[in-house]
């Protein structure tokens, strides 16, 4: 039986906090992170600027509580995934796949948040707290790409997730690039041809 993918276990929000990371989130998402002040989230959320800075500290941390509040909600979304395919195998490999097949529409038609707010950051050697953030989560996907290689007996695992989130991360700008439809479907079909291909993976017989 594989191992259940952990989702992080974010501290509550005051209601005020609340309201002000989800005016944030969908400002920051729809208009971009340099483009959305802090008055006008205070303003679509209600509350001073005050109450933001006093909940957040600085528009920094918010974008970062941004990107982790949104991360978390994904992380469960793939692990809600994972957890209909249970035992090791390609098909366990693909959920990560249909995971975002399921979840881009609704929540990533601009394409993925970590990448819009890398891309507005600069170069990551500025000190700004959002590039370690997004590090942090494409760390994580690739881990779990190699973690569910590794379940599933690839021969090199380690490539094979380096592969694997090669094709994802192909899907995902394409997405916000609107290059063409269904990015998530073409990248899973090649994923699938990828891991079939890797002799060291468990066959359904095994």
């Amino acid at each position: 039986m594989a191992v259940p993918v952990p989702v992080p276990d974010l501290a509550p929000l005051t209601p005020g906090a609340s309201r002000v990371l989800d005016a944030a989130s969908l400002l920051f998402y729809e208009r971009g992170i340099h483009a959305v002040g802090v008055d006008t989230i205070a303003e679509a959320a209600g509350v001073t600027k005050k109450t933001l800075y006093d909940r957040f500290g600085s528009k920094e941390a918010l974008v970062v509580s941004y990107l982790q509040h949104r991360d978390a909600r994904w992380r469960t979304h793939v692990a809600e995934h994972l957890s209909r395919v249970p035992e090791p195998g390609i098909e366990r490999v693909l959920a990560v796949f249909d995971a975002a097949i399921t979840w881009s529409d609704e929540n990533s038609p601009k394409g993925c948040s970590a990448i819009n707010a890398r891309a507005e950051i600069g170069d990551g050697h500025d000190g700004h707290p959002v590039f370690p953030e997004v590090a942090r989560q494409k760390a994580w996907l690739l881990d779990l790409f190699a973690e569910l290689c590794r379940e599933a007996g690839a021969a090199d695992p380690d490539l094979m997730s380096k592969a694997l989130m090669l094709l994802y991360e192909g899907a995902i700008v394409t997405v916000g690039m609107e290059t063409f439809g269904t990015p998530f479907e073409v990248a899973r079909g090649l994923a699938r041809t990828t891991l079939e291909q890797d002799r060291g993976f468990l066959s359904p017989e095994r």
